[in-house]
């Protein structure tokens, strides 16, 4: 198993906290360097175990490589010495692989000491690249990350690695990573925040002992505040995990109908307005879509199986391309779902990112961007999502699974709209799914009497049964029906309810698969 190169980033905290958050956020975005590195920022590292005079050096000391951004502060004295400058100097001891960046595109506004530092890089031979802002910065660190990989270790990404990283970085959208000055962590849904913890230290010791908030952080979806427990949270974040982000975003809010007619009446039979975080937005929507629409009943052998109209694995793969690929940057427009009596219709703002095209997303096969990478990758994270292009091959290997169309897709006065043909009314079509949960498996199917299984048969198709029904049905005397009952009560598949000559048996509810 690969373990992932540790990248320490060095540079004054509060000074260059965006520009950190942002490399930070690269590491954990980009599809190659996602699989090889994870960035280390000290202050989301767990404390060390016993004191120490300066941690930071004990967390550069597992790192592989050493990244130091440099703009005008030099940070305080630590005996003689900033914490970023005894950071340099021990990543030269141990001879670590170092990428140095200035801001800004000349030394005029920058401290004497921090100068001074700058000289002595020099003096060491090391080069730098100087950069304006943290949108500049992300494709030159790729750029100089994909060379220390290569070069130091071996690791060397495809043409179409880099072409999928440079382009990723081209076509995101500012949106999620604006800094939202008024929001912390500590406001944002603290469940889903700890579930989203639980996902990243999941057999990853470089996120072991994270809060929820430092989680944020290492994932370049918050920045350190004033104080150093206080984190300030990303758009891109308070999409995810706001409690109602539609309040200071409205384009978030998620318009869900449904009609009984094949066109948009002006009586639907069902309406949902949903503002909430990301995750359970997913799981409101698939609920509406369960409400309105129908489930036939099939019997498969002595089971009565509950089917959807609609396959839910494309559902919510048609759902989740519509919230991590939209353009969040259209304030005027938002996610509409329309239920139809023949079909479903999934609309997003903003069309298919260059060079995607509407015939290579049907065709299959292409290299994943996204307009939102923080948010996109953080559904992953979440097992909501995956990254690797093959969404709509998944979607309409489901429809076609269920025994439906494949879905359609196209785009339209703005909009990105997937459009999932159903049975239109023709409950045959549906596919009995191969993994469906059943209530009588072979096994227990196996020890029951022909006689129990025409019993367990009647229930299945919706008959309630007495010891009476079952005497004249079956001809056979009281205590043998008793009997047959007490073994099928014993299986688990049949309830006794009422008393005495009201006592009648019904199938054992279960829960929906």
């Amino acid at each position: 198993m690969n373990t992932k190169k540790r990248i320490f980033i060095s540079s004054v905290q509060k000074e260059l906290e965006l520009e950190r958050a942002a490399v930070a956020g690269l590491i954990s975005t980009d599809p190659f360097l996602l699989q090889y590195c994870t960035p280390v920022l000290f202050e989301k590292e767990p404390p060390p175990p016993h004191p120490a005079s300066r941690p930071y050096l004990a967390s550069l000391r597992g790192c592989a490589v050493y990244v130091l951004l440099i703009a005008n502060k030099y940070g305080h004295p630590d005996e003689g010495i900033s914490a970023m400058h005894h950071e340099y100097r021990l990543a030269q001891e141990l001879q670590l692989p170092t990428i140095v960046f200035l801001k800004g595109a000349t030394d005029a506004s920058r401290s004497e000491d921090t100068i001074e530092l700058i000289k002595e890089i020099k003096q060491a031979g090391h080069s730098y690249k100087r950069f304006h802002d943290r949108e500049d910065l992300k494709p030159e660190m790729l750029r100089a990350l994909l060379r220390i990989l290569t070069e130091e270790f071996g690791v060397e990404a495809t043409g179409t690695e880099v072409d999928e990283g440079e382009h990723q970085i081209e076509s995101a959208s500012a949106f999620e990573a604006a800094v939202l000055s008024d929001v912390t962590a500590a406001s944002l849904d603290q469940d889903l925040l700890a579930a989203f913890n639980q996902r990243l230290n999941a057999g990853d010791t470089d996120h072991a002992g994270l809060s929820a908030a430092e989680a944020l952080h290492a994932r370049g979806l918050a920045i350190r505040g004033d104080t150093c427990d206080t984190y300030l949270a990303t758009a891109g974040a308070f999409v995810l995990f706001g409690l109602h982000p539609a309040h200071r975003f409205p384009q978030c809010e998620i318009l869900v109908d449904a009609y009984d007619d094949i066109r948009i009446t002006g009586r639907p039979k069902g309406q949902l307005n949903i503002n909430a975080p990301l995750p359970r937005t997913l799981e409101q929507v698939l609920k509406f879509i369960d409400d309105h629409t129908f489930h036939p009943r099939r019997v498969v052998g002595l089971n009565n199986i509950r089917l959807d109209e609609y396959p839910v694995a494309a559902l919510r793969e048609a759902l989740l391309n519509a919230v991590a690929h939209r353009s969040y940057d259209d304030a005027s427009r938002k996610v509409f779902v329309r239920i139809f009596r023949d079909r479903i219709e999934i609309a997003s703002p903003g069309y298919p990112l260059k060079p995607l095209t509407l015939a290579k997303l049907r065709r299959g096969g292409y290299r994943p961007c996204s307009r939102n990478p923080l948010i996109a990758q953080t559904l992953a994270a979440l097992d909501k999502m995956e990254q690797r292009g093959s969404g709509f091959a998944r979607m309409r290997d489901a429809m076609l699974d269920h025994g439906l169309s494949e879905a359609k897709i196209d785009q339209q006065d703005g909009f990105f709209v997937v459009t999932l043909p159903g049975p239109d009314g023709n409950y045959d079509r549906i596919k009995t799914p191969t993994n469906i949960q059943v209530l009588v498996s072979a096994a227990v199917e196996a020890r029951l009497t022909e006689r129990q299984h025409r019993m367990m048969l009647a229930l299945v198709q919706g008959e309630v049964l007495t010891s009476k029904i079952c005497q004249e049905r079956f001809k056979v005397s009281a205590p043998v029906i008793f009997a047959d009952f007490q073994k099928l009560i014993e299986e688990g598949l049949v309830e006794r309810i009422g008393a005495g000559r009201a006592t009648r048996y019904i199938l054992r509810p279960r829960a929906e698969s």
